[in-house]
């Protein structure tokens, strides 16, 4: 279990975390998103030991993670990939990690077959692609076999097989009872390997909830409806305060009216219905919406990118 009380990290004139409070809970896979410089490695950063907080707390298994006295079989982590010393192959690389904390080097060779690492084990990490440089990383975050795994970008660099791949392991993790804590600017992703969501904006937090409720909280119910009376369908779904997107000569699409109601006010106005299909909100749409007002940096709408 990872429990932050109150963490505050202040670099200058600048708040990169302010006051941040939340307890990633063993035996799910909790997600951490944000905008760029929302303050998530920060965050990480802090939880490892690795950055001294401004002001509050963070424990990972009831001690702050300095004070465990074999972090790697307590916390698995993965914050940079390229943080490896680049002439070394990736065996000694991890044998060298082992013999901190007098691990064999049977499990070295178990993570090396784990992560797929066989065929380049023996090469310098140095000439390792981005891909193979971030199975390395979790290689090494697994190494101790620990009860708690902390992962910046997992799957960054990975290919299709590499990314399954990690979204099977985390979950299989979890599954054990494990705490597992990752972070992802991949939402597809997130959708398919989170069960809890933790979002910050500008060094807070602004969600902190079951997946599910995140999505469903922050989208409007929308409706894909096909009808051979679009426009006096739309007329009367607007009259009830819908808001109505004309897709296709015969299809509409309405938002902020259940299915229920629009398919009542169809019959009731004797207008034939052939589909009526409730659409499914995107963990996309529920994140922008969020996250709308805590974006750093804002990009152009391409049409005016491209004047």
């Amino acid at each position: 279990m990872i429990e932050v009380n109150g963490l505050t990290k202040v670099y200058g004139a600048k708040t990169a975390v302010a006051g941040v409070s939340f307890t990633v809970r063993a035996g799910q896979v909790t997600g951490f998103l944000g905008p760029n410089g929302a303050g998530k490695s920060t965050t990480m950063r802090m939880i490892m030991g690795l950055d001294r907080p401004t002001s509050g707390s963070v424990t990972v298994n009831g001690l702050p993670y300095v004070r465990h006295r074999a972090p790697l079989r307590e916390v698995g982590a993965l914050l940079d990939a390229k943080a490896v010393h680049t002439s070394r192959s990736a065996y000694n690389h991890l044998l060298a990690m082992a013999a901190t904390h007098s691990i064999p080097k049977s499990r070295v060779h178990e993570v090396i077959e784990m992560t797929g690492l066989e065929a380049v084990a023996r090469k310098k990490a140095g000439g390792f692609s981005l891909g193979m440089g971030q199975r390395l990383g979790i290689a090494a975050a697994l190494l101790g076999d620990p009860q708690t795994l902390i992962l910046d970008e997992p799957v960054n660099g990975l290919d299709p097989e590499g990314v399954v791949w990690v979204r099977n392991l985390v979950r299989y993790l979890a599954a054990q009872g494990r705490t597992v804590f990752l972070s992802s600017h991949l939402m597809s992703e997130m959708a398919q390997t989170a069960d809890h969501l933790i979002v910050i904006g500008r060094g807070r937090v602004i969600a902190d909830a079951p997946i599910q409720d995140i999505i469903t909280g922050k989208s409007q119910a929308r409706t894909k409806v096909r009808t051979d009376e679009p426009v006096r369908l739309n007329q009367l779904l607007a009259g009830r305060g819908a808001s109505v997107a004309h897709e296709e000569q015969d299809l509409l699409e309405v938002t902020g009216l259940d299915p229920r109601t629009i398919a009542r006010t169809a019959m009731d106005n004797q207008i034939i219905v052939y589909e009526l299909t409730p659409l499914v909100a995107s963990l996309e749409e529920a994140y922008m919406e969020l996250t709308k007002d805590d974006v750093e940096y804002h990009s152009l709408p391409a049409a005016e990118a491209t004047k």
